[in-house]
């Protein structure tokens, strides 16, 4: 006698015995049949928008009673019956033989709902990525611009219903990053349906239009009269969201429809050029740049994304012609100003601070924080930059660029403990939004200050790491010369060297230059002869150079390897240039050096008000020079 099966298995063998799996799979295949096809009806014949979910509903709810029927009655020759139940096979009965499947005509069934399910799946499983790929998917703003609704009273105005669709149409087109859908696309649709008359369409259905169209928004609008005024009105919808976000109106007379339909083009394609702009602009400084002309706003991205690369003469360019389309803007005035000063073009970018500084009337908060972080950057003290910098990072977190400046204002004042977690920061948040590197000098920034900290380990892994990003950078490679010098590392220092004169070479820098440089990397690692060497080399390659003068002074003189040497070269360069503030500096530390504490005192104070922005070497100078003097002073009092 064979084993008797458990519950589980004589219900699993009854199912298939009463066809309920059968009868289960030719529901489900129905029922998605079904509704892919009133999810393709619903908008040609303008069904309401629960059509759909109503026969979800029903189409769930009859799954449990399907199963019942199944389970109940059977079909058969002789038409539906009541299923038997089996007798129990497993009690001293022999196993009745099994005998051999035909192809039955549900088995046909079956596999023809199949074969239809698949054919329907198949374009949404395996055309994704297409749709997501078609022009105006990414790159473009995709519009669907409706007929406009005579509301009127006047039947002679219904003409105007499609002329100012097509006026729209033909001014939208023109305008590159804009993908407008065409106007026999939108009404033959709108003509497969129930709307001959445009005034019945509402903005529920003409969102199914754009939805049915894959337009991103639509332009829904009416014409109105009173008296002799005609006022058109324009709505723009989000398609996604079904709401409308925009709205504009012009007003004119019957005379001049042509002129004012073509001053509502101007303000709607005005206004969607800045709209799709505004993505290339974080959302923490959209509302600081509000202009009416798309050209400005325009140049305005261009040059955040070159400010944003910290690529500072291409930012100053566009910025200007931001200027020449909206001198008002004074968001980009600031930039400017920012832009100039980081190309020690100190003047022009005064000039653009104190100008941007005019307006403090009517300005959002983040805006006047602006002004006063960048009126300090031209003539305040880096401390006072980092209080607005703090300010501006309490408002928005994410500007990786807002930890860059405050990283960089603890460099000039030479805390370069507090350098590090800024620029941890400003990389960290950078690398995070863009999955990219941040730009290659906060890098070599980043570096210094491990190195100024004695942090040698995170200085190298950084250097291999910026490096793969940027092979050919200077600054890096020269970091990494200073650090193999500074660490005694003479055969890594000598490779390192190398590489560097090689880049220099390839950028077509003068040999005074290479070797000013070279001069420069030794001296930042401590080895004064060797930069002593270089910078005399310099000097002899371009004899007339003040900038090389100065530096060989200042090894000369901060060393005392030769103070009156020094101040003979430096002498040299003031005869060139006699109000220079840095020549200025370095003579009045040369005379404190040897003690004229007054004389350096005179000309240190006359550097500091000579320079263009705040120096933390000449202050720190100019600091002990009064020191000196006063304690001088005290020491021949009786």
């Amino acid at each position: 006698m064979p084993q008797k099966p458990n519950k589980l298995i004589r219900l699993w063998q009854e199912l298939k015995r009463r066809k309920v799996f059968r009868v289960v799979t030719i529901y489900a295949a129905t029922a998605y049949i079904i509704i892919e096809l009133v999810n393709n009806l619903v908008e040609p014949l303008f069904l309401p928008d629960w059509t759909a979910t109503l026969i979800l509903i029903l189409l769930l709810a009859g799954l449990p009673v399907v199963v019942i029927l199944s389970w109940v009655f059977d079909v058969t020759g002789e038409g539906i019956v009541k299923t038997k139940s089996k007798p129990d096979e497993y009690e001293d009965k022999d196993t009745p033989p099994r005998i051999k499947k035909r192809l039955r005509v549900n088995d046909i069934v079956i596999g023809i709902l199949l074969i239809v399910v698949i054919i329907l799946l198949w374009p949404k499983i395996f055309s994704r990525d297409k749709i997501d790929n078609e022009p105006g998917a990414n790159e473009y703003l995709t519009v669907a611009v409706l007929p406009f609704q005579n509301m009127t009273n006047d039947t002679s105005w219904n003409k105007w219903q499609t002329g100012i669709q097509a006026n729209l149409i033909t001014s939208l087109s023109n305008t590159p990053d804009l993908k407008i859908r065409p106007k026999d696309n939108i009404n033959s649709l709108l003509r497969s349906g129930r709307f001959s008359d445009y005034f019945s369409i509402t903005p529920a259905e003409a969102n199914r239009i754009s939805q049915k169209l894959r337009a991103e928004m639509f332009i829904y609008g009416t014409i109105k009269q009173s008296g002799k005024i005609i006022r058109i009105n324009a709505q723009l919808y989000d398609t996604k969201k079904k709401n409308n976000f925009q709205s504009f109106h012009v007003d004119g007379t019957a005379e001049s429809i042509l002129q004012f339909i073509d001053s509502l083009s101007f303000l709607v394609k005005n206004y969607l050029i800045i709209y799709e702009l505004r993505k290339e602009v974080p959302s923490a400084f959209q509302k600081l740049t509000n202009t009416d002309s798309y050209k400005a706003y325009a140049y305005f991205a261009h040059g955040y994304n070159a400010l944003k690369k910290f690529d500072y003469a291409t930012a100053t360019g566009w910025f200007s012609q931001v200027m020449e389309h909206d001198s008002s803007l004074v968001f980009a005035q600031l930039l400017l100003s920012l832009s100039l000063i980081n190309q020690d073009m100190y003047i022009e970018g005064k000039k653009w601070c104190r100008r941007a500084c005019e307006k403090r009337e009517n300005i959002p908060l983040e805006l006047e924080i602006w002004q006063e972080y960048i009126h300090a950057l031209n003539f305040k003290t880096p401390k006072e930059e980092i209080t607005y910098l703090n300010r501006l990072v309490e408002i928005d977190k994410q500007p990786a660029q807002l930890f860059y400046y405050k990283g960089n204002a603890y460099g000039r004042m030479h805390q370069f403990d507090r350098v590090i977690p800024e620029l941890e920061k400003a990389i960290g948040i950078y690398e995070d939004q863009y999955s990219k590197p941040f730009w290659d000098p906060v890098y070599a920034e980043l570096g210094l200050a491990y190195h100024k900290t004695g942090q040698l380990r995170k200085e190298k892994d950084l250097y291999k790491k910026a490096l793969k990003e940027f092979p050919g950078n200077l600054q890096l490679k020269g970091r990494q010369a200073i650090m193999a010098l500074s660490e005694g590392d003479t055969i890594e220092a000598n490779k390192y060297l190398s590489d560097y004169v090689s880049l220099c070479k390839e950028n077509l820098l003068g040999e005074s230059v290479i070797a000013t440089n070279i001069a420069d990397i030794h001296s930042c690692a401590g080895k004064y002869d060797k930069a002593e060497k270089y910078y005399r080399n310099a000097l002899s390659l371009d004899p007339e150079n003040p900038g090389i003068m100065n530096k060989l002074a200042c090894l000369l003189i901060d060393n005392e390897m030769g103070i009156d040497e020094g101040i003979g070269l430096i002498n040299k360069a003031l005869e060139l240039y006699p109000d220079h503030y840095e020549y200025l500096h370095t003579k009045g530390w040369a005379l404190y050096k040897k003690g004229k504490y007054e004389e350096a005192l005179r000309i240190l104070e006359k550097s500091w008000d000579l320079k263009p922005v705040y120096n933390h070497s000449l202050f720190l100078h100019l600091e002990e020079a009064k020191n000196a003097v006063s304690n001088q002073g005290s020491q021949v009092l009786p």
